[in-house]
């Protein structure tokens, strides 16, 4: 089984790639592949609304996007883990999440999907919510934990001592692990739920 882990943080070894890096260590204990990509370093720009990706499968914008575009097909779940900027995630990340999500049109439909905030005091939950949106409006199974999936530090390294933190990190990747398995064992027995054809409602007519 594979797992994609996004961090969207610019610093390389900061707070949220340690929390990602403990989650990483379980997967490995566990058998799982991992794949992480820094994105917050990257120059990415948001979404045109082109639609240019309805028709070529794939955005308009040929960048690190379109690279990843193939991992998370491929990928059982995706670990999105981002450092929390005025109470949301980091810019660069959304303007990578809104187009990888819009443009890909493989089936996401019981991926396993976990978001991570990384803050120093406040602001993970409204961006846990904002995170967790990408997943549940394409048919994602959401990992969650013993908490809230956050950790906490203000200086490189502090989330170290965050205890609960990485407790939460490791929780969360156990049960995404199992969740990822059960719904394998799932679609080998029963398959995939069967879906209506969509039906799009305007309010503007």
């Amino acid at each position: 089984m594979k797992v994609l882990m996004i961090n969207g943080s610019p610093r390389e070894n900061g707070n949220t790639a340690l929390a990602l890096k403990e989650m990483e260590n379980v997967f490995h204990t566990q058998g799982i592949e991992v794949k992480t990509v820094q994105i917050g370093k990257e120059a990415i720009r948001g979404c045109m609304a082109c639609y240019s990706c309805k028709k070529t499968g794939k955005c308009v914008i040929d960048d690190i996007v379109n690279v990843i575009a193939k991992d998370f097909e491929e990928c059982d779940g995706i670990v999105v883990g981002s450092p929390v900027y005025y109470a949301s995630a980091n810019g660069t990340l959304i303007s990578f999440l809104d187009r990888l999500f819009y443009s890909t049109s493989f089936s996401k439909t019981m991926k396993v999907g976990a978001s991570v905030a990384v803050a120093r005091r406040g602001g993970c939950s409204s961006t846990f919510d904002e995170l967790n949106k990408y997943f549940t409006i394409c048919g994602m199974a959401v990992a969650s934990s013993q908490y809230w999936n956050s950790v906490h530090g203000r200086n490189i390294g502090d989330v170290a001592k965050d205890e609960e933190g990485l407790q939460t990190m490791r929780t969360l990747a156990n049960n995404m692990v199992f969740l990822m398995k059960s719904i394998a064992l799932g679609k080998e027995k029963f398959g995939l739920p069967e879906k209506e054809k969509p039906i799009a409602t305007n309010f503007v007519k």
